[in-house]
């Protein structure tokens, strides 16, 4: 019962040509189907729902929504009631909402970002299929992502006032939907406030993140690559696509991921991520980094904080 993954997130672009073709030519994903108001749908190759990247045309880059699937349509039911018990507010958005999605369960996080709940998308189906498959598809283009793995969410921290919707996210995520945490980072004079969590559904390291910063907004979005090797391949790609890229192919500290950050044209960050770190389970003990580590933890190989990383999101 609950949720079972990230399904799609939905980014706002300000040039709709640009930003498809940038998901499509670096990244490889294939477009799936545009509505009447302009909005673009994309998926990945190794998935199997209809998308898990919505464009919408907008004036300005960011979030609209980060969408997790849960296991079944009743699911919906029970976990509104444990959201509004929590004291969030709810409107379940009747089938069709979305194309090809059914009923969604939509609220905000304690920091303000939009989340919402499905049961149901149209199964379209891998590129390889599911009888007797090969493990990649012909015609890949540019970096081949597999899948949209997580999503690293900014959230206002002002240990001045008190507000910390890093912690408040984190706990709701852990009462109100079964989320484990798996890492955090702790600062402060008594090394007990969390300034960053790192929170699973599955057995992977991090199904999404949460940051502290002076605003909320949207850090990354994270596609999965399957080893260094193509995460280097991602960096050519990038490079020969004249791409803005953030952080060139390092290793994290927290994750144990091997990854890139660039931008997509409209500014919105995305990351390939390869290497699964760990096996991400409920008794596995918390990793804790200390904020005199904290630049370890992000750049492990040369342990200096990369300033837009932290500071540039939208």
């Amino acid at each position: 019962m609950g949720v079972l993954r990230i399904g799609h997130a939905s980014l706002k672009v300000m040039d709709m040509a640009a930003a498809v073709q940038h998901y499509e030519k670096v990244l490889g994903l294939k477009t799936t189907m545009q509505d009447k108001a302009g909005n673009v749908y994309l998926k990945c190759w190794d998935e199997w729902d209809k998308y898990s990247l919505i464009l919408t045309p907008s004036d300005q880059a960011g979030l609209n929504h980060i969408a997790y699937k849960v296991e079944k349509d009743a699911d919906l039911d029970t976990l509104r009631e444990r959201i509004e018990a929590w004291g969030v507010k709810t409107e379940m958005l009747p089938e069709g909402s979305l194309p090809a999605t059914g009923r969604m369960l939509q609220f905000r996080l304690p920091s303000g970002h939009e989340m919402r709940l499905y049961a149901m998308k149209e199964f379209v189906g891998t590129e390889v299929g599911s009888t007797n498959p090969d493990p990649w598809p012909d015609g890949l283009k540019g970096a081949g992502a597999h899948w949209l793995d997580h999503a690293l969410l900014m959230c206002e921290l002002n240990p001045e006032t008190g507000v910390n919707t890093v912690a408040d996210n984190t706990r709701f995520m852990t009462e109100a939907l079964d989320f484990f945490l798996t890492e955090q980072v702790l600062v402060g004079p008594n090394g007990d406030m969390q300034a960053a969590t790192w929170m699973a559904r599955t057995t992977t390291p991090h199904d999404i993140a949460f940051v502290g910063g002076p605003r909320s907004g949207l850090h990354h979005i994270a596609y999965f690559l399957d080893s260094w090797h193509d995460v280097l391949k991602a960096a050519d790609v990038m490079a020969k696509n004249k791409v803005r890229i953030d952080v060139a192919p390092t290793r994290h500290g927290i994750t144990r991921g091997e990854t890139i950050y660039f931008f997509d044209p409209s500014g919105n960050r995305n990351e390939t991520f390869a290497g699964l770190g760990y096996l991400a389970q409920r008794d596995r003990p918390v990793t804790t980094w200390t904020e005199d580590m904290l630049g370890s933890g992000i750049f492990y190989h040369t342990g200096d904080l990369v300033p837009s990383f932290t500071e540039v999101y939208t």
